[in-house]
C-alpha cells in the first residue's frame, strides 16, 4: 500500500475508534443505570433500557458508517495534501537521477520537516553540481597538462628521426626534462585524489615541527633564489595526517618562494594556537596581486599571473592540493593579497584533543 494509502486508513480507523469509544462511555455512564424494562408511572410512559437500545442502535450504526466513510474521504484528501511537499521532492531526486543537477525544489511556505527536507536536498544538489562542475573543469585542464608533454616528447622524437646528426645529447637532457615534467604532474594528481578520499587516521601533529622541516627541504632552493626565510611559532598541535600536513606546509612555503621577487625576497612563516584552533600562516614578498585574481589561485593549473617554466616552477597544482589537504581536515583556507605586494596564506586547522 502507498503511504497516502496507509495515512488514510489510519485517520478513518482512529475516527472509527473514537466513536466506538464515545458509545462505550456511553454505555458505562448513561444507559447501565437504566432499568432494563420500560415503567408506567403516574407521569406517563418511561422507556427502558431495551426501549433506548433498539431506538439508539440504528442511528448509531448509521452514524459510525458515515464517520467512516467520511474519515476515509477527509484522510484521503488531508493525506495527499500533507504528502504533496513529498512528491516535489520526489520529482526533483528523479531529476537529479538523469543527470539534470541545475533543479531546485524550493519549497515554499512555512518551515516545518519537508521544508527542511528540501532545503538540505537543495544544498545537496548545488555542492554537487559545484564538484560536478570542478571535476570537469580539472579533468579537461588535467587532460590538458597531460598532453603536453607526452606532445612534446613526440615532437623530439620525430625531429630526431628526420635529423641523424642532431645532438643526442641535448635531445636525451630534455627528454629528460619533459619526462620530469610528466612524472611531477602525475605525482601531483595521484596526491590530490588521496587527499580528498580523507584515507587517513587523524593524529597529533605539531605545526612548528612540520615547518622547520619544510624550511630545511627548501632552504637550497631560497638560497638559490636569494629568498630569506624567517620561520617563528609556538606548538600547536593539529589533529590530522602527519604526512599530508608536511605536503600542505612544504607546497606553500615551495610556492612563496618561487612566486617571489627576482632579488631580496623574503617569506615568514608562523605557527599560533588560536581559540577555535591551530594557525599556519605564510606571507611572502612580491608583486602586488588583485583580489580577483588571488581567488583564482586555489583552483588547478594556476600559477599566478603568469604561467612560469622554469626548474622550480611547479605543475599548478601546489594551491590547489593546499585546499583539498585542508578541505579533509576540516580547515579553513584563506587567501590575502598584501598592500605592498605579494601574498598572505593562512590555514586554521581543528586543535588536536588526542592525548
Amino acid at each position: 500500500m502507498s503511504v497516502r494509502l496507509k495515512l488514510t486508513l489510519s485517520y478513518a480507523g482512529f475516527l472509527a475508534l473514537a466513536v466506538a469509544l464515545l458509545l462505550a462511555v456511553v454505555w458505562a455512564f448513561i444507559l447501565r443505570y437504566v432499568p432494563a424494562e420500560a415503567i408506567n408511572t403516574i407521569g406517563g410512559f418511561v422507556p427502558g433500557r431495551d426501549d433506548l437500545v433498539r431506538a439508539f442502535a440504528p442511528a448509531a450504526a448509521w452514524v459510525v458508517l458515515f464517520l467512516v466513510l467520511f474519515g476515509l474521504l477527509g484522510g484521503w484528501i488531508l493525506a495527499g495534501r500533507m504528502l504533496a511537499p513529498l512528491t516535489r521532492i520526489t520529482t526533483a531526486t528523479r531529476k537529479a537521477a538523469t543527470g539534470s543537477l541545475s533543479h531546485r525544489i524550493r519549497m515554499p511556505g512555512r518551515s516545518d520537516e519537508f521544508r527542511e527536507l528540501a532545503d538540505a536536498f537543495d544544498a545537496m544538489l548545488e555542492r554537487v553540481e559545484a564538484q560536478v562542475a570542478e571535476q570537469r573543469r580539472f579533468a579537461a585542464n588535467a587532460s590538458h597538462e597531460l598532453r603536453t608533454p607526452l606532445a612534446t616528447t613526440q615532437a623530439m622524437l620525430d625531429v630526431a628521426i628526420t635529423d641523424p646528426n642532431q645532438d643526442t645529447t641535448v635531445l636525451l637532457e630534455r627528454l629528460r626534462a619533459v619526462n620530469t615534467r610528466a612524472i611531477d604532474l602525475t605525482e601531483a594528481l595521484l596526491l590530490l585524489s588521496r587527499a580528498d578520499q580523507r584515507a587517513f587516521t587523524p593524529e597529533s601533529v605539531d605545526l612548528s615541527l612540520l615547518a622547520e622541516e619544510a624550511t630545511e627541504t627548501l632552504l637550497p632552493l631560497a638560497e638559490k633564489r636569494g629568498v630569506t626565510i624567517t620561520t617563528t611559532g609556538e606548538i600547536t598541535q593539529a589533529s590530522g595526517s602527519p604526512a599530508l600536513l608536511l605536503q600542505l606546509t612544504t607546497n606553500l612555503l615551495h610556492n612563496a618562494i618561487v612566486h617571489n621577487l627576482p632579488e631580496g625576497g623574503a617569506v615568514w612563516v608562523s605557527t599560533t594556537p588560536a581559540t577555535d584552533g591551530v594557525i599556519l600562516a605564510i606571507e611572502n614578498t612580491g608583486d602586488v596581486l588583485a583580489p580577483g585574481l588571488v581567488a583564482t589561485l586555489t583552483e588547478p593549473f594556476q600559477r599566478g599571473t603568469e604561467r612560469l617554466h622554469g626548474d622550480h616552477a611547479g605543475v599548478g597544482l601546489g594551491l590547489a592540493i593546499v585546499k583539498s589537504i585542508v578541505r579533509a581536515h576540516d580547515g579553513v583556507l584563506l587567501l590575502t593579497p598584501r598592500s605592498e605586494g605579494g601574498l598572505r596564506i593562512e590555514v586554521r586547522l581543528p586543535a588536536s584533543v588526542i592525548a
